[in-house]
């Protein structure tokens, strides 16, 4: 590993990924070698975890090309320098931010959408002149065969390389120095990152999860609330970071609720979803048997139905769980919705700060008050309001956590600057040269003030 870094280094010191050309033809020769594996790419996902192939357009290749493809049409306005307006202190002055490369960057993706999170950093920081180290999941390893293949062939190793491995792999790659680690996974894992990357004052991102609430109130249409909820919990198995961990709802349309959303989730998946080609599986065993053990002691009113040796857990609703209890105790990362109740805001309180903040919140209602009011009480990475995940496939819209759940964004322009040292710059004048900086300083304070007053 230290030679392969090595190797990048000299490669980031020659300037050449600092050249915008070379950068357009390395995206535009991904693009072209993603196109060209897109089957591929959906049979490595079922492969690896029964992920159908619709699944795996809209939530991964899909948001891949639509990444590279804004990429490419704006590289040219994003890097280009950024005149600002000076101030006094630097009349007469031209100023600018320049965009720098950080230089060697190490990218670290996880499993639940293997391909989307490798791939969509390293368009990134390729768009922002840096070299790249990238390990994909080892669980989900026909998906990382293939973005070490694409990888290969699109970049040079002083570039781009993808390195496959498990923990090991990973320990040796966070022991190194980077320039910038970006990480994507667990909330455990994210703190050992961050402090592999504090004993070199490494920046880091990290994308990480937490347990996001949706609130329900009685204002909404229950039919259609349903028909998004069940869409975005059960998506991917209910694996997806920003999914609605659990369900807050009046507590006077909850019964109906219930039996609106298990009639949706049948008319989707069928009264047997073990048998559905649209339900993907758990990643593994381990994490099967790990949901299988939350679900102990809980209430279940709707599936339920596990089986550890095919990884499959059916879509589950639970009502009214402890807040002490297990399926309560952490997120879930898996199709079991807990189904909480209110019937004041101070109960909605009670319940979501009881947990660090989310990645998520989700609010369903026709009251814009109500809807105003959550979204500015509660701390949340992002969100949405009257469905689930939406935000994320905005490329306008940052996409990070807060607190636990994360530090840092990406996403489009956002995700162009991640990977980009804001360089500021100051192009001093010399037609002429103001003395009021210059001592001897008697008698030029009251001036001084007056010109911080008119240029302020």
């Amino acid at each position: 590993m230290p030679k392969i870094l090595s190797k990048q280094k000299t490669f980031f010191k020659s300037q050449k990924t600092k050249d915008i050309p070379y950068r357009l033809s390395l995206l535009k020769a991904l693009k072209q070698e993603i196109v060209s594996n897109e089957q591929a790419i959906y049979d490595a996902l079922k492969n690896d975890f029964k992920k159908p192939a619709f699944e795996t357009f809209i939530s991964e290749f899909g948001l891949v090309i639509s990444e590279l493809d804004l990429v490419i049409k704006n590289l040219k306005k994003w890097a280009k320098p950024k005149r600002v307006k000076a101030s006094m202190l630097t009349f007469p002055s031209q100023d600018y931010i320049y965009k720098e490369p950080y230089g060697n960057v190490l990218i670290i993706a996880p499993w639940n959408y293997p391909f989307l999170l490798a791939i969509e950093p390293l368009i990134m920081a390729i768009a922002a002149g840096n070299t790249i180290v990238l390990k994909p999941s080892e669980l989900t390893q026909h998906t990382s065969q293939i973005i070490t293949d694409i990888v290969q062939k699109t970049f040079p190793e002083t570039v781009a390389i993808s390195v496959e491995g498990g923990v090991e792999t990973a320990t040796e790659l966070l022991a190194q120095k980077w320039d910038y680690i970006f990480f994507t996974g667990s909330v455990p894992v994210g703190k050992i990152v961050a402090k592999a990357a504090a004993k070199h004052l490494t920046p880091v991102t990290l994308e990480l999860g937490g347990k996001s609430p949706c609130i329900i109130d009685d204002t909404v249409d229950l039919k259609l609330a349903a028909r998004r909820i069940s869409w975005g919990k059960f998506l991917n198995a209910g694996q997806t970071c920003i999914s609605a961990d659990y369900i807050i709802i009046k507590s006077n349309i909850k019964e109906v609720f219930i039996e609106t959303l298990k009639n949706e989730i049948v008319k989707r998946y069928g009264v047997n979803p073990k048998e559905s080609p649209d339900l993907p599986r758990i990643i593994n065993k381990k994490n099967a048997l790990r949901i299988a053990n939350m679900l102990e002691d809980s209430h279940v009113v709707f599936g339920g139905d596990i089986d550890v040796e095919d990884c499959y857990i059916a879509p589950t609703l639970i009502d009214v769980p402890d807040l002490d209890s297990r399926i309560m105790s952490d997120e879930i990362f898996g199709p079991v919705l807990p189904i909480l109740t209110y019937n004041t805001e101070q109960d909605i309180e009670d319940i979501i700060w009881n947990y660090e903040k989310p990645l998520a919140l989700y609010v369903f209602s026709n009251n814009s008050s109500f809807v105003d009011q959550t979204i500015k009480k509660y701390s949340f990475g992002g969100g949405a309001v009257n469905d689930l995940l939406i935000h994320f496939g905005n490329h306008r819209l940052p996409f990070g956590g807060i607190g636990s759940s994360g530090m840092g964004a990406y996403h489009g322009k956002t995700g162009f600057d991640t990977f980009s040292h804001n360089k500021s710059i100051s192009k001093r004048g010399n037609w002429t040269d103001p003395s009021v900086r210059y001592a001897p300083y008697k008698g030029k304070l009251t001036l001084l003030k007056k010109m911080f007053k008119y240029f302020s």
